[in-house]
């Protein structure tokens, strides 16, 4: 987190869960960064995250600048500082 904070970037998780099940799942993770839910596969199926089936979720990583425009987009788990050097 301190390099994202560094960098002036906020991440944010999106997860088909519910919003009950994102609070045992944060404080069990002690995520430190928001976890938005997706029941309905919305966001995942809008960024390409959604695997062959339409159902699971393929972990994605995108960096969205301020102006709005894709600067990094990977399938897994990039190194952080790729994922910074994109911000």
């Amino acid at each position: 987190m301190a390099k994202f904070t560094a960098a002036n970037i906020q991440p944010l998780g999106v997860n088909p869960a519910g919003v009950e099940s994102h609070k045992s799942y944060v404080e069990k993770f002690q995520f430190n960064f928001p976890l938005l839910s997706d029941p309905d596969r919305t966001i995942a199926g809008a960024y390409h995250a959604l695997k062959e089936d339409g159902r699971g979720i393929q972990r994605t990583v995108y960096v969205i600048g301020k102006d709005g425009t894709v600067r990094f987009a990977q399938r897994g788990a990039p190194p952080v500082d790729d994922i910074v050097r994109a911000g």
